[in-house]
């Protein structure tokens, strides 16, 4: 019986690699990074914010449960700019500031 070799496959990294050179799919995936940080800097209101997406000129809408959480969070901006310092910089986004919003707030 004959050996059937089956050497003409893509690795899954070759596949990823070539999904991560279209710039949309990039920038995607780059801002999922991003926003899974929130829960980590965001303290006592990690489970009553959440990002909800990116505006121009590096503004970043936060989703806010309630107007106080929204409230809250507008009086601690600076500090959340500060702690996210880090992780703009590993995955090289611009945000300069921070928009929360009541409206965008979606329960699922």
């Amino acid at each position: 019986m004959k050996k059937i070799l089956y050497t003409n496959f893509e690795s899954a990294d070759d596949i990823i690699a070539s999904l991560l050179e279209n710039k949309d799919i990039k920038k995607a995936v780059t801002r999922s990074n991003l926003y899974s940080f929130w829960k980590k800097i965001s303290g006592k209101y990690k489970d009553k914010s959440r990002p909800w997406g990116m505006g121009a000129n590096g503004l970043m809408i936060i989703a806010c449960e309630n107007s106080i959480v929204a409230q809250e969070l507008a009086m601690s901006k600076a500090m959340l700019l500060t702690k996210l310092e880090p992780y703009l910089k590993t995955l090289k986004i611009k945000v300069k500031d921070l928009k929360f919003d009541v409206k965008r707030w979606d329960e699922t």
